[in-house]
Order: structure tokens, then C-alpha cells, then sequence
């Protein structure tokens, strides 16, 4: 089956070619006072980021807010098949009045290192729509920040300052203060991450964070309207190495809910079934089934990622996504094309598109019509859409200012 093809270590959202606080898991809101206490236990609505205004202003950088958040003592490629991008249909000519979302992929991976505060201020002060990030849950409940089910020692090293060896320890089998004393600021020398991303910029000292931690940043550093793309990391093919889905969901929403966040949340996953859980707990909550159709993904033939749906019983991915009642469809950049975006949109889809760092591949996703774009590199995804007229999203770091006390 397409789905147990695919090996379980394998990054699906790192295998894209690139043309194509230490501190205790108390709740957030716990920690804080005056208005950013009441920003993180009152419930926030806010219109979705294509209402909300363009922007240009750019700010300082927001390391030190990340260290501050962290406390004192803390601090590939696939081959795509038919890449459907490439020979689509007549193009759609992006218009000023056209809102195309902006995500920051696990923070601005390209610059700093991802999953990090460090990382997620630094796209905020670059502009962005969406911080998109991973969660796991570690052995004591603590919902943390991070892309594997494993530690990675591409870019974690212990305290020490050596890099872990292979294969690193599940964070469900780890205590969050197992986790806290851990350095992912820099890539190991000659990996893959060291050579997919030059322009990184070691941070020496960044640490693993909570979600609550993330969340926090984003109240204090966010501009109005900041959305969080949140995914799950739990594999239906690996049930032993996370929580299953429903007390993983669980303590994801009691996180959001805390903060106040549910409104300006949409969970993501390739597997539908934490999906499905999402939308029982929480109705209101936006939900976005990621997919991949190349050989080395998940797939949608057998029903095993996607919760017992089956591509053959729907005729298309776009019919799929829509059955399993979400409202966004995240596919694999390589696997869209005019038709199937049309057909997504109709349906009443939102499609946001994964990972997309090369600007001349932006350029034809934009002309295809995609609604968003998730990038490691959002410098470079705003330099694109001002060439092209599209409005901006602002960058955060006056608020953030605003919340230190500037």
C-alpha cells in the first residue's frame, strides 16, 4: 500500500525540491498580567487574514522577545510526478484587490532555526499571515513545538553541546524537563538541513517550545489577525510512538482555548482521523487535510491516512477533503493544477500549498490561484507578491515591542 511505502522517518514537508522558557507547563495565562493577561484568557474572533489589511513597515528583530519568553536561564528532495504546477491550464493574473495568505512554515526555517521562538519572531517580524508549526506531546502532558516524533539530531544537541545520536528518543517517551535543557539551534555539520537551508542563521542556545510558549509570542508579537496553522504529528502507522487521537487532541484544544485562540486556529494533519477528532470536540474550529499524492507520501488510495476515506470512492482529492468535512486542502505543491485548485474553491475550499521556497514556482502557484502559500523562506514569498501588487501582511514587531513595555 502507498501508505506503508512510505518511511515512517521521512520529512514530508522537508522532501519538497526546492523548484517546486524553560519553564513549567503551567497554563499560560497563569503567568501573565495586565493586557496581555486578558488577551490570553479571553477569547479572540477575528475576521481570517484575507480581510485583514495590507502592511510594509518592517521592525527589529525579535530574538531578545523570544529569549524573554524562554527565561533567562534558556537560552530533499522528491521526485514530483506529473508535476501538475508545470503544465496546468491558462494562468490567473493576481490582481491588487487578490488576498493570497503568507504562512510561515515552522517559523522562517530558511533564516533561523525552525520550531524555535527564535524562529516563529523572526517571521513575525518579517510579515506573515499564519506561523505554521508541529506539535507533539511529551510522557508528563506538556503539548511542545516540533516537527518529529523523534528528537532530530540533525539540529539537536544535548547539554553538553553534542549532537544526539541516531535515532533519537520519542518525545512521547520524554518529560518536558528532559526536554528543556536540549540546543536545536544548529544544524549538524553536512546534514541535510545544513544544505537545504545556506542562509540559516545559527542561534546557539534556542531551546524546544511549549505551545503555549509559541502561543504567548504570537499574543505579545502578533499584529491583529495573526493566524496559527497548527499540525498534529501522530502517524496511523506508528500508533505506539504519540498519544492517539483523541486525549492528543484534547490537550491541544485545552492549550488553545487558554489562550484564547481557538478562533484564529486551524489544525492540520495527513492523518484525517486527529481531523475527525477536532471537529467532534471542537465544531467551530477550522480543520486542513494535508496530502500528498507522490509515490513517496502517505497517499489517498487505501484509506489509511485519511481515516477510512478512499480517492477512488470521491474521484478527487479536492471531493475527498470536502467529505471529511475540513475546509482547507493543503496538498504537495507538485500535485495541483488550475483544475483541481478550481474544483477545490468551488467546493468551498481554502487551498494552501506546502512547501514552496523557489519564487519562480511561487509565481506559477499564484497564477494557478492558490489561496496560500507555506514557505520556509517568507522573505523571499514577500518579495514576490510586492512585485506582483498583492497586499502584504504586517509585520508584528511594534506590538510586540508594545507588549515588553516599549
Amino acid at each position: 500500500m502507498a501508505g506503508r511505502r512510505w518511511k515512517e522517518t521521512a520529512d514530508l514537508k522537508d522532501s519538497c525540491p526546492r523548484a517546486r522558557l524553560q519553564a513549567a507547563p503551567a497554563s499560560a495565562a497563569s503567568t501573565l498580567t495586565g493586557p496581555l493577561r486578558q488577551a490570553m484568557i479571553e477569547p479572540m474572533r477575528v475576521p481570517h487574514p484575507a480581510l485583514q489589511g495590507p502592511g510594509s513597515a518592517r521592525r527589529p528583530f525579535l530574538l531578545a522577545l523570544a529569549r524573554t519568553a524562554l527565561g533567562a536561564s534558556a537560552l530533499g528532495t522528491w521526485p514530483v510526478q506529473g508535476a501538475r504546477a508545470a503544465v496546468a491550464g491558462p494562468p490567473r493574473q493576481a490582481s491588487e484587490t487578490r488576498r493570497l495568505e503568507l504562512q510561515g512554515h515552522r517559523g522562517a526555517r530558511g533564516l533561523v532555526p525552525e520550531s524555535t521562538l527564535e524562529g516563529f519572531a523572526r517571521a513575525l517580524e518579517i510579515g506573515v499571515d499564519t506561523l505554521e508549526l508541529d506539535t507533539g506531546i511529551t510522557s508528563d502532558g506538556v503539548v511542545v513545538v516540533h516537527h518529529d516524533r523523534r528528537l532530530n539530531p540533525d539540529h539537536t544537541r544535548d547539554a553538553d553541546g553534542r549532537f544526539i545520536e541516531t535515532p533519537g528518543a520519542l518525545l512521547h517517551a520524554l518529560r518536558w524537563s528532559d526536554l528543556a535543557s536540549l540546543d536545536v539551534g544548529r544544524a549538524r555539520p553536512g546534514s541535510r538541513t545544513a544544505s537545504q537551508f545556506p542562509r540559516q542563521q545559527p542561534l546557539d542556545g534556542a531551546r524546544i517550545p511549549t505551545l503555549r510558549q509559541v502561543l504567548e509570542l504570537a499574543l505579545r508579537a502578533g499584529p491583529p489577525g495573526l493566524q496559527l496553522n497548527i499540525e498534529t504529528k501522530l502517524s496511523p502507522l506508528a500508533a505506539q510512538e504519540t498519544l492517539p487521537p483523541e486525549p492528543f487532541v484534547r490537550l491541544l484544544l485545552r492549550d488553545l482555548r487558554e489562550a484564547g485562540l481557538l478562533g484564529r486556529s486551524t489544525i492540520q494533519s495527513f492523518d484525517w482521523r486527529t481531523l475527525r477528532e477536532v471537529q467532534r470536540q471542537a465544531p467551530g474550529v477550522r480543520t486542513a487535510c494535508l496530502t500528498s499524492q507522490q509515490p513517496q507520501g502517505p497517499g489517498l488510495a487505501d484509506g489509511i491516512w485519511t481515516a477510512g476515506l478512499r480517492l477512488a470512492d470521491h474521484g478527487s482529492a479536492p471531493r475527498m477533503v470536502k467529505s471529511a468535512g475540513a475546509q482547507v486542502w493543503s496538498p504537495f505543491h507538485g500535485d495541483v493544477d488550475a483544475a483541481n485548485i478550481a474544483e477545490a474553491q468551488a467546493l468551498g475550499l481554502r487551498v494552501a500549498v506546502w512547501t514552496v521556497n523557489d519564487p519562480r514556482l511561487m509565481d506559477r502557484l499564484i497564477d494557478l490561484g492558490v489561496d496560500a502559500l507555506i514557505t520556509d523562506e517568507p522573505d523571499r514569498a514577500r518579495e514576490v507578491m510586492a512585485r506582483r501588487g498583492l497586499p502584504l501582511p504586517p509585520p508584528g514587531a511594534a506590538r510586540a515591542n508594545e507588549a515588553r513595555g516599549r
